[in-house]
């Protein structure tokens, strides 16, 4: 038997890391494409680069590592199945659940790897990725300049800031055409330059903007001297603009982490806090309830001027009873009203922290979930080969999927729990897994059989019966 276990896992090894390489390649570059707009254009070193593209690795793999196990399990058992193996083992006395057993044990490794994924390495690098695009926002756009419209650039010498207009830019030679220049670091004074052309150029440590202009005038205009206009020709001006620079700035630190950049440990602690807080308000609103009755029944002697410091309500004596039992009323009212808010503001922090938690367990869950569906599904269609592997790979993971994002948006808001939300796409298949699962004692291995029609044909079958039964009705 350790022979069948051995053979067994070597022969989903190699599909397996060919699905996960493959589809994690792809989903990879697809995510990278959509965010490289962030990147481009801003003179960032390769390594920055390199770390951005690394950070938006785990991402990934936290999608495309269950998707590899199920289109392993969907290729080696059809494979197995076709070539009659199947067969083979259950002539020798080899029950399904015995097969089953070698590749439920490496989903629930796999399982625990992912967990360990979701909870570790994951939050950590999100935390770093969003930080990472936090620097690269920051970062002075000199590099970012656009054609036709006013571009300010932003200086750390000067209070005032430049404006830069031009009609075309070469990127390569970083060279400006038809430029004009409006210059607002001067307290008193305003100049506006017009150049032909202009070539920007970087100091050595990049921090500094350095524009040498050609061919052109400066119109300048003194606010202390009123009717004052000067102009003055050019033939090459170097006008040197500090702290206009592209070096990336690295400071920002102290960025709170959101739900999906925090371990399980993280996402319990701030539960129990938001738990805690909300037991507080509930409390100090019960305290505010209870002390207000007892000010309506005479109970609770009132203050000639002020407020009650244990209640926040308003205590000022006025001309009748009417104006103040008014002023009693606005105050439970709005004090009801921020209550409501300040609980609903908690729940709602509590369920997505909840939402999150759960999410990573179901989503390492789902490499066992995988394993118990794929197997029988692929002894039952075995000569539907590579297309039909996609096929069904593609359709399970995106009902997955769009359970899992369908549960997460109605658990935030508060219409389910957030278990029900996260855990519901792993029960129903892993009910279906084990039904399936129990049927393959009885399921045919044979070579013939089981293909794209095999699939197809039920499918029509059911349309048009009902399609039949909508005609008949009308």
């Amino acid at each position: 038997m350790r022979v069948l276990t051995r053979y067994l896992i070597r022969a989903h090894a190699g599909p397996f890391f060919f699905a996960f390489f493959a589809v994690t390649g792809l989903v990879f570059l697809h995510a990278v494409a959509q965010r490289m707009d962030n990147l481009v254009g801003k003179g960032l070193p390769w390594t920055v680069i390199g770390e951005f593209m690394l950070l938006s690795l785990p991402h990934t793999i936290a999608l495309t590592l269950p998707m590899a196990v199920l289109v392993a399990i969907l290729y080696t058992f059809s494979e197995l199945t076709a070539s009659n193996e199947f067969t083979a083992m259950a002539a020798g006395g080899v029950r399904p659940m015995r097969v089953m057993a070698p590749l439920l044990l490496v989903g629930v490794v796999l399982a625990g790897v992912m967990l360990y994924f979701n909870d570790q390495v994951l939050p950590a690098a999100n935390h770093r990725l969003r930080n990472l695009l936090i620097e690269v926002s920051t970062k002075s756009p000199t590099l970012e300049l656009e054609e036709h419209i006013v571009n300010r650039l932003e200086t750390v010498a000067t209070s005032g800031n430049v404006y830069l207009e031009f009609r075309e830019i070469d990127r390569t030679t970083n060279e400006l055409t038809d430029v004009v220049i409006y210059d607002l670091t001067e307290p008193l004074s305003h100049q506006t330059i017009y150049a032909e052309h202009a070539v920007m150029m970087f100091n050595g440590n990049r921090t500094d903007l350095y524009m040498t202009l050609f061919d052109g005038f400066v119109h300048e205009v003194s606010d202390n001297r009123e009717g004052e206009f000067r102009r003055s020709e050019f033939d090459e001006l170097i006008l040197p603009l500090r702290g206009v620079g592209n070096v990336l700035q690295t400071a920002v630190t102290g960025v709170a982490r959101s739900d999906r950049e925090m371990t399980i440990r993280q996402l319990r602690e701030e539960i129990a806090e938001r738990v805690s807080m909300t037991e507080d308000v509930r409390s100090s609103n019960h305290v505010r309830t209870v002390a207000t009755i007892e000010l309506a029944l005479g109970m609770r002697p009132r203050s000639v001027v002020g407020d009650d410091t244990e209640t926040g309500l308003p205590t000022k004596r006025t001309s009748g009873y009417e104006a103040e039992e008014d002023d009693m009323t606005r105050g439970v009212s709005q004090s009801g009203r921020q209550y409501l808010t300040q609980v609903a503001a908690h729940e709602r922090r509590i369920d997505m922290l909840s939402v999150e938690m759960h999410k990573k367990w179901a989503i390492a869950v789902a490499c066992i979930v995988f394993v118990l569906l794929g197997g029988p599904l692929a002894i039952r269609y075995p000569r539907g080969g590579v297309g039909m592997v996609i096929a069904v790979s593609t359709a399970i993971f995106a009902i997955y999927w769009a359970g899992l994002i369908g549960g997460e948006s109605l658990a935030d808001d508060d219409k389910i729990s957030p278990f029900i939300g996260m855990w519901t796409p792993d029960i129903i298949f892993t009910i279906l897994g084990v039904a399936l699962t129990m049927r393959m004692g009885k399921q045919a291995a044979a070579s013939r059989g089981g293909g794209w029609d095999d699939l197809v044909h039920p499918i029509t079958r059911a349309i048009k019966g009902l399609t039949a039964r909508k005609k008949t009705v009308a």
